[in-house]
């Protein structure tokens, strides 16, 4: 088996910040309660048995640093290889909705220099997906490719997610943006070390451009194919698609084709008590973390640890995240909470399944 290494990128931004993004990388923002979004990458490439994986950092990488820590609870806290913290340009972000800016692969050339792997496995933080990555290595290897990017077929318009052009299976052009039935990039590709560090060396004049925009008058000699991904996979760029896909985790199915027993998404351990749903509360279809105390009525929501919904209090459709307290006789409808709000008694947060109400962090 081929050595590999991985590289997860989080310096970017979406075309359009919600609250939500506005005072964390979309890496961090908080998923079905107990997990954040770049525990999908993590956990992806643990599971291949990857033990050496470098995460480029945006400005504001307060609460992945937090999160991610030693890399302990994904293995990879460890003497040999393990979690590499690297730094992200200070003009790296692009909205171009491309993710591998050559700026942030140039800045961190060591890292890929001082490695003896084979390959490596590159890939962002905002999609949610959960893949064998030995499948994708042993195409890519057996196809003699240079590069082999991980696609699905596009289920709507997305202005953040790149789009390939593409015929027999091999790139020709990408595109900024997808429509229905498009090609849509999952920002995952696998490549030769050796390989990536002479890309680099190529464009090193170009280093504004991500890695395949670069390549756009490169595509008829560097041989990039795709590997389709049938599984799960959603894109987490903007507020709708955030909300969709946690009210998605509510099917038994999908939850079940994301959290298989044999690939287990791992994320930073919380020593919480379990919740308690006391005499009167009502709680149905929903997601609740570890700490919560129900007095109240949820349903069709997810909350996350140590959520207080007291008597009286209503959570409908909704997403409160962690340490938020919904006071009696406050109805949360249609809406994101972000963390450690206190949503007063007789107080109404309510939108539309349109037009979602996002409440923002409160301080911590």
């Amino acid at each position: 088996m081929e050595k590999l290494i991985g590289l997860v990128t989080a310096n970017y931004s979406t075309k359009y910040p919600s609250a939500l993004s506005e005072t964390r990388p979309v890496a961090s923002v908080p998923y079905l309660g107990r997990y954040r979004v770049v525990d999908f990458a993590l956990s992806n490439m643990a599971n291949a048995g990857i033990r050496t994986v470098g995460l480029i950092m945006p400005y504001n990488y307060r609460s992945l640093i937090d999160h991610v820590g030693s890399g302990r609870d994904w293995n990879l806290s460890r003497k040999k290889g393990g979690l590499f913290i690297l730094p992200g340009s200070a003009f790296g972000t692009s909205r171009t909705g491309s993710r591998f800016l050559l700026r942030d692969l140039e800045h961190n050339k060591v890292y890929l220099k001082r490695s003896t792997a084979d390959l490596v496995i590159l890939s962002s933080a905002s999609f949610v997906y959960n893949m064998d990555y030995n499948q994708l290595t042993a195409v890519h290897s057996q196809s003699g490719a240079d590069i082999t990017v991980v696609t699905k077929s596009a289920t709507e318009k997305d202005v953040d997610v790149t789009g390939f052009v593409v015929d027999d299976g091999r790139v020709h052009g990408i595109r900024h943006g997808v429509s229905f039935g498009d090609e849509a990039f999952l920002d995952c590709f696998v490549v030769r070390r050796e390989f990536l560090l002479n890309l680099l060396d190529w464009y090193e004049q170009n280093d504004y451009l991500d890695l395949f925009e670069a390549l756009s008058g490169d595509y008829g000699r560097v041989d990039v194919r795709t590997y389709r991904f049938d599984g799960y996979a959603e894109p987490i760029f903007n507020k709708d698609a955030y909300f969709r896909s946690n009210m998605q985790m509510l099917d038994p199915k999908v939850t079940a084709e994301l959290f298989p027993a044999e690939r287990p998404i791992m994320t930073k351990a919380h020593d919480n008590a379990p919740a308690k749903f006391e005499s009167g509360s009502h709680v149905s279809n929903s997601a609740v973390s570890g700490s919560c105390r129900i007095y109240g009525t949820v349903t069709n929501s997810i909350l996350g640890r140590s959520v207080v919904v007291e008597s009286g209090a209503t959570v409908n459709n909704s997403i409160v995240m962690q340490s938020c307290v919904i006071k009696s006789g406050a109805r949360v409808e249609n809406a994101i909470v972000d963390r450690n709000n206190v949503v007063p008694a007789g107080t109404e947060l309510r939108g539309t399944p349109d037009d979602l109400f996002i409440k923002e962090k409160a301080a911590d």
